[in-house]
Formats: C-alpha cells, sequence, structure tokens
C-alpha cells in the first residue's frame, strides 16, 4: 500500500510550482521526498527548493508546525486533565489527601512516567526519518522493539512502587501521608502498562503525519474518565470509594486509551510502516537503548528535578505542598503547548533529515524557537491575569489559595524561560543528540536550580519563593543554552547522521529488510548533501 499522501498533491508532480515542495502537506503527509520518483526528478526539486527565499520558506515552516502542533497540544492537554481531574477530586477531600496524592505522582513521575516517557521518546529519532526512507516499514520494526525494552523496565519499576511506603518513610514522610500515598501508587499501577502502550503507539502514529488520531482517541476517553472521577471519588454509595477511587479512574481511563490506540493502528491505519512480528524486534537493541538512556536522562532529569522541588516543598509543612501541587500543575498545563510544539519540530525535523533536505530542516527549527517565545508570552500572561483566583480551582483552603498568588508571579516567568526548554528539547531528539540534552538539564537544574532553590528555601527562610527562584535559574540557563546551541546546527551534518543511523540498522537486519542483497544505499554519501533520494 502507499503511505498517507495529500489529496492535493499528485504522484509525480511537475517542476513549475516550487511552493508545493514541502507546503502542500497534511497530517497523512510527511513525505516530501516522495513527491519525485526518480533522479531526475529529485535534482530538479532541490534546485527549486534552494530558490525558494528564507523568509517565504520560514513561515511556511511556521504554519507546517502549527498544524502538526495543534492536535498534539490537544492530545497532551486531555491526557494531562485526566492527571489535574484526579488531583482536583482529591484535593476536595481533604489537605492531608492532596498531599498524599502529592506524594505518590511524585514518586510514580520519578520513578515511573518519566522513563517511560523517556524511552518512547526515542522513537522521535528514529521513526520520522525512518518514515522517509526508501524502507517505511522500519517504523514498525522500532516500534516493536521499543515495546520490547519497555516491557523490561515496567518490573523493576512495578517492585518499587509496591514497596514504596518503607521509602517514603525512610526520607521522614509523615506515616499517614506516606500510608495514603502508598495506597494511591498501588492502584495507579493497574494503569501503568498501558501508560506505555500509548507512549509508544503516540508516536508510531505521530511519525506518519497521524497527529489527529492519539487527540480523536482521547477527546473520546477524557469525559469517561471525569465522569469516572465522579463516581468513584463522590459518587452514589454503591459506586463512591473515596480517596482510592481517582488512581482507579486513571487507570481504567489509560487502558481504554491504550486499547483503542491498537485497536485504530490495526483496523484503520494502512499497513505501509508496519512490520511483520518476527524475532528481528529483539536485534539492534542495544543501539536502541542507548539511544533510549540518552532520551530517558534528558526526559527524567528534569522532570525529576521539578518533583525534588515538589519533596522539598512537603518538608515546609502541609499548606505549602498543597500549594506546591497547584503550582506544578499550573506549569505542566502550561508546558503541553511548548512540549507539543517539540513533538512536533522532532518529526517535521526528522522527515525533512530522512529526505536529506537539510536547508529546510534548519528554517524548521529557527521557526519552532519563534513559536516557542509566542507560546510563552501567552501563557505567562494567563497566569498573570487570573493569579487571584486561580489557587481556588483545585482548593478551598484561604491560606493555600493565597499562597499560590503570591508564588503565581515567579511561576510565570519559569513558564516563559521554560516554554524554549520544551522546543529545543525536541530539536535535540530530531538530531539524536538526547544525550546532549541530558547533560544540559543535569548541569541547570542541580548545579544550578536546586542548589539555589534549596539556600534560599532553608537557608534564607524565603520558604516556596525561594524554590521557585531556584528554578527560574535553571531554566533561564538551561534555555538560553539551548537555544543556542540548536541555532548553531550544521545541518547538512545531522543529514549524513540520520542516514547513517538507517545504514546501520539495514545493514544490521542482513542487508534490507525485504530480502534483497543490496545495502540501503549502495554508494556513499553524494558530494551534494542536499540532493533527494528514492
Amino acid at each position: 500500500m502507499a503511505p498517507y499522501r495529500d489529496h492535493d498533491v499528485t504522484e509525480h508532480p511537475g517542476p513549475a510550482d516550487p511552493s508545493q515542495l514541502g507546503v502542500q502537506i497534511s497530517e497523512h503527509t510527511p513525505l516530501l521526498s516522495r513527491l519525485s520518483t526518480c533522479v531526475g526528478e529529485d535534482a530538479q526539486s532541490v534546485s527549486l527548493e534552494e530558490h525558494v527565499g528564507y523568509a517565504k520558506m520560514f513561515w511556511e515552516e511556521c504554519s507546517t508546525l502549527t498544524k502538526y502542533s495543534l492536535p498534539v497540544i490537544g492530545t497532551n492537554l486531555f491526557e494531562y486533565s485526566m492527571i489535574l481531574t484526579s488531583v482536583i477530586s482529591i484535593g476536595h477531600i481533604s489537605t492531608v489527601a492532596l498531599a498524599a496524592a502529592t506524594i505518590s505522582s511524585m514518586t510514580a513521575s520519578v520513578t515511573g512516567f518519566s522513563i517511560i516517557q523517556g524511552l518512547a521518546s526515542t522513537l522521535d529519532t528514529v521513526l520520522p526519518s525512518a518514515w522517509t526512507s526508501d524502507k517505511p516499514q522500519l517504523v514498525g520494526l522500532w516500534t516493536q522493539r521499543m515495546f520490547v525494552i519497555t516491557s523490561a523496565c515496567l518490573v523493576p519499576i512495578l517492585i518499587v512502587w509496591f514497596n514504596c511506603e518503607s521509602l517514603l518513610l525512610h526520607i521522614g514522610q509523615d506515616p499517614e501521608v506516606a500510608q495514603l500515598a502508598s495506597i494511591f501508587l498501588r492502584w495507579t499501577s493497574l494503569g501503568l502498562p498501558a501508560y506505555a502502550v500509548e507512549c509508544i503507539a503516540r508516536r508510531y502514529f505521530q511519525s506518519q503525519g497521524l497527529f489527529a488520531v492519539p487527540t480523536r482517541i482521547i477527546l473520546a476517553v477524557s469525559p469517561i474518565n471525569i465522569i469516572l472521577n465522579y463516581l468513584l471519588v463522590w459518587g452514589p454509595a454503591p459506586l463512591r470509594l473515596g480517596f482510592i477511587g481517582a488512581p482507579i479512574a486513571t487507570a481504567i481511563s489509560y487502558n481504554l486509551i491504550a486499547i483503542s490506540s491498537v485497536l485504530y493502528g490495526v483496523c484503520f491505519v494502512e499497513r505501509t510502516a508496519w512490520h511483520p512480528l518476527s524475532s528481528k524486534a529483539f536485534t539492534s537493541l542495544g543501539y536502541l537503548g542507548l539511544l533510549g538512556l540518552g532520551s530517558a536522562g534528558q526526559v527524567a532529569s528534569e522532570w525529576w528535578s521539578w518533583e525534588f522541588i515538589g519533596l522539598a516543598a512537603s518538608f515546609l509543612g502541609p499548606v505549602p505542598l498543597a500549594t506546591q501541587s497547584i503550582l506544578l500543575s499550573t506549569v505542566a498545563t502550561c508546558f503541553q503547548g511548548p512540549y507539543s510544539l517539540g513533538i512536533a519540530t522532532s518529526v517535521r525535523i526528522g522527515n525533512l533529515l530522512g529526505e536529506m533536505n537539510h536547508k529546510r530542516a534548519g528554517v524548521a527549527a529557527n521557526a519552532s524557537i519563534v513559536l516557542a517565545v509566542t507560546f510563552a508570552a501567552l501563557f505567562s500572561a494567563v497566569v498573570l491575569v487570573f493569579r487571584q483566583s486561580w489557587g481556588y480551582l483545585f482548593n478551598n483552603d484561604p491560606e493555600v489559595v493565597a499562597l499560590v498568588s503570591s508564588v503565581l508571579p515567579l511561576v510565570a516567568l519559569v513558564v516563559f524561560f521554560d516554554c524554549a526548554n520544551g522546543v529545543t528539547s525536541g530539536i535535540l531528539r530530531a538530531r539524536g543528540k538526547q544525550m546532549l540534552g541530558a547533560i544540559l538539564n543535569l548541569s541547570g537544574y542541580y548545579a544550578i536550580g536546586l542548589p539555589v532553590g534549596f539556600f534560599l528555601a532553608f537557608k534564607q527562610d524565603m520558604g516556596l519563593a525561594g524554590l521557585w527562584w531556584g528554578i527560574n535559574a535553571a531554566t533561564l540557563y538551561s534555555s538560553c543554552v539551548g537555544v543556542y546551541v540548536c541555532v548553531q546546527s550544521d545541518w547538512k551534518k545531522e543529514v549524513e547522521r540520520a542516514m547513517a543511523r538507517l545504514a546501520i540498522d539495514k545493514a544490521n537486519l542482513g542487508h534490507g529488510l525485504d530480502g534483497e542483497g543490496a545495502g540501503p544505499y549502495d554508494s556513499a554519501f553524494p558530494n551534494d548533501e542536499g540532493s533527494l533520494r528514492t
């Protein structure tokens, strides 16, 4: 079957309209290189692309990235709404219940969700370029390999989750909070395998330009999650479970999303990207695991730093801890925009690298940074405008609401700086530079942010505000350095690296997936690194 294509693009477009190169695409067509079917047409296409002005190309990429990002934003917001619904439901039970749920969420994020999300983000490096290569079935093969690696990681994660009460008591948590958090986490574990399936399936769809598919699925499940939270936490006596109702509702929702994703992929998506199940899913695991280590480090290092800040807030008392839960939820909600843009950027740049279109890949990276600044200004303004009443969305305690209002200006600054981080992380993933992203996060948060925050909070008695000043220092550093690194990228070399990744994999599979004797690239890279290949 042919890959998905825009209905406005023919199989053999004439060279007369250079605007068709990279702009006439839908969610189904990230494949610019497939507009041509022979070497002569490829050379002609490259020539036309070279004559497209930078400004025109920049606005084209802004438009494309926006189209890609919108459904991803919807997906991430609706997914995060499930967690937010749980927090809101429990927050109105009691402050202690909210604190326990917060501690449980921190533990789940540090030991589980961040690792799975980091591993899945490895696919942002390998899948988009595989989709635009001459072997799109590599998309399915890499997806299967990631299932193997993630499944192996679930075992130690679940062991930690089922023994978390003793760990929390060991670090000095209140016994009542530790017990409730342990109960919350055990019920949450029912949705962990489904969460892993959903993260991987989402990358599978997105790499093919099917950005709206995960959005449709989660849009259907989100109302069910809200209803389940109400029924299981606050509903009539036969159904009401109280505190444990929230994690059970979330676990059921994740399982519904995972099942729906698999069924959709099997029944409604063309098999162009799929590879038959075979023992090849257990090959090249070391290479993928090495990339996954960097990806997990990039995602988890930042994620963990936020949770450590939350853990530090727990030692300031129940009110600061409850406040920190609200503030973290706020930042996480605002971050969905730039994070989604980062995902769209990874896919877009990855597709372009697979096509060997270095010029447009660089323009797409720059356009994404400009869009990130726009997101930053918008979200920061919203936080500042509604800061007086924001706390009431989560809690009715006047002390909590007042503390939320006083710290929100600092949160607005963090939102502004962190937007750039979300996009630069996506650019680094597209380049296969996850380890560089991990080093940047480690140096920013652990060498600057956490020490400054802890010093101001506990030594200078600035409390919760001190912790957020530390976060500001970390995000300012990482955003500035990240933007500089991405702007200075050599995209011709990135094309070479993308081709090398594909070549290594195909060589490991025994000279191609189709059983032919020829390798994926029978000659070295051409002198013109920007040329397209069929």
